[in-house]
């Protein structure tokens, strides 16, 4: 790839309201960013918003800065991207990576759990990790302090994937600055955020929906009632991957999340050979049909349908996720219409795309 063209990415993926979704769709459109963002500036107008793509100077900051960090930039639709995570409507369109690329064409499995974990939970989590690895399974984590470190720990001689809710060139937490350096010696360390990112609260979902992505199952060892394990553990689920949990004492409310699972459904495993065991049922991914495809060069469509049905989509569709499949016969309009009229709403701001082809109107939307 040209080196114009991955700074062209690059400010594609840092421009409002371009989501990863729509960084697809956009691509597979107009095939080029450099065409795309062309294009955006009058199809955000068209959905009644001004929008100016990220400037040259935010790209080429952003490369540099991962020059810097001695970090490999993997773009979606490119040959070392994680084949397993391309699956997914919702994968970053770029991740930062530091370390053993390689690992990433390997089965991977995640194991996740509760930060302020109990010591026999670590030293299971640390167990399981090793004895997985063994069996040719990469552990994906989150770095976090925990069950998340006890689990690195475990995997790193057979290898470990940790993804990062900061910047690739920010350890957090601090006290997993050796493990930190550890990972990218002889592991993966992956983040989407773009270096000197800090950490914050809406961050650690986002990065949750990657270690499901990328992941063929998750194992939860130690979770409370509202922990962020959870998240991984229903993205997981909902990718068709399978969901395992370590039951634990009803009087220790971080199993309580664990035996939430079970008895929602989850495979109850208590060793390796359990989860063995699980793993070899077939796995299929869950994702949504691709949208239809509009190339750059066709005749755009009946302006007059598209506004009808942005009108439709802005009137019809509130904060709860809604499927686009609905969508289409609320507005009893081709597909291709609907689509097209989602993507100049979503540029202009006013829509919110969600995995499983679902969208939402933007709370702070008015019409």
């Amino acid at each position: 790839m040209e080196h114009s063209e991955k700074l062209a990415r690059i400010r594609l993926i840092r421009t409002q309201n371009v989501g990863p979704m729509t960084y697809k769709l956009l691509m597979r459109r107009y095939k080029t960013a450099k065409e795309a963002l062309r294009a955006i500036p009058e199809l955000a107008k068209r959905g009644g918003r001004k929008l100016v793509p990220a400037s040259l100077a935010v790209a080429e900051a952003e490369f540099n800065a991962n020059e810097a960090a001695g970090a490999t930039l993997l773009f979606r639709g490119t040959e070392q991207y994680p084949r397993q995570l391309d699956m997914f409507d919702d994968a970053p369109a770029l991740l930062s990576a530091k370390g053993n690329i390689h690992l990433l064409q390997k089965p991977m499995l995640a194991m996740v759990g509760a930060r302020n974990a109990s010591i026999n939970a670590m030293r299971l989590s640390e167990k399981l990790a090793s004895e997985l690895g063994t069996h040719g399974y990469i552990i994906v984590s989150g770095l976090a302090r925990g069950i998340d470190t006890a689990a690195h720990n475990g995997a790193l001689d057979t290898g470990t994937i940790a993804v990062i809710a900061s910047g690739i060139d920010l350890v957090y937490p601090q006290e997993n600055a050796d493990l930190f350096d550890s990972i990218i010696e002889r592991g993966l360390l992956l983040a989407e955020m773009p270096p000197g990112t800090q950490p914050t609260p809406r961050h650690f979902p986002i990065r949750n929906r990657i270690i499901a992505g990328l992941s063929h199952g998750v194992i939860v060892v130690e979770a409370a009632a509202k922990s962020g394990s959870l998240i991984t553990a229903r993205e997981t689920g909902e990718r068709g991957g399978e969901v395992m949990a370590i039951p634990g004492s009803p009087l220790d409310p971080r199993s309580e999340g664990c035996n939430k699972l079970i008895r929602e459904g989850a495979t109850l495993v208590q060793n390796t050979s359990d989860i063995l065991e699980c793993l070899s049922r077939p796995y299929t991914a869950s994702q949504p049909p691709p949208p239809p495809v509009q190339d750059a060069n066709a005749p755009e469509p009946n302006s007059n349908a598209v506004n009808k049905c942005r009108n439709i989509i802005t009137e019809g569709v509130g904060p709860d996720p809604v499927a686009i499949d609905d969508i289409i016969h609320l507005c009893d309009m081709p597909a291709s219409i609907v689509w097209a009229a989602l993507l100049e709403l979503e540029l202009a701001g006013v829509i919110l795309r969600h995995h499983g082809n679902r969208v939402s109107k933007i709370a702070a939307f008015k019409a």
